[in-house]
């Protein structure tokens, strides 16, 4: 199997590339979680998302909403994640920084509340409204 990381498959091989701006380009995912799960990447090669330049942050989110916006109009979505792995711990496989903006379908997922929490699946269904423990 080959290491997206050496060389990094961002930097030398962007594929599926659907817009662009002079910091950041956006692709669909190779292995998709929904239909049109997109990716946001720097051009620049840096592995932590808080690495980026306030500049680089700035053109990834209008990416992100460009692509959104267009994912609107041809998908539909009920919904989104939108979501940054940082370091193996935080699941990150490719060591360049990237934000993924994923579509949600209603009923793509039994109960989908708690969101981005379900990445701890026994931390993603919390009582709402209730205080914070002390």
């Amino acid at each position: 199997m080959r290491d997206p990381n050496n060389p990094c498959i961002f930097c030398h091989d962007p594929r599926g590339v659907t817009r662009q701006n002079a910091l950041a380009y956006c692709a669909r995912d190779s292995f998709p979680v929904s239909p049109g799960h997109s990716l946001v990447i720097p051009w620049r090669h840096c592995s932590s998302f808080f690495d980026l330049s306030p500049q680089e942050i700035a053109a990834c989110m209008a990416l992100a909403r460009e692509e959104r916006a267009a994912l609107d109009a041809e998908l539909k979505p009920d919904g989104y994640n939108v979501g940054v792995n940082v370091g193996p711990a935080g699941g990150q496989s490719v060591r360049h920084a990237h934000v993924h903006l994923i579509p949600r379908y209603a009923g793509d997922h039994p109960s989908p509340q708690g969101g981005v929490r379900q990445i701890i699946p026994w931390k993603a269904d919390y009582p709402r409204g209730a205080a914070s423990p002390s």
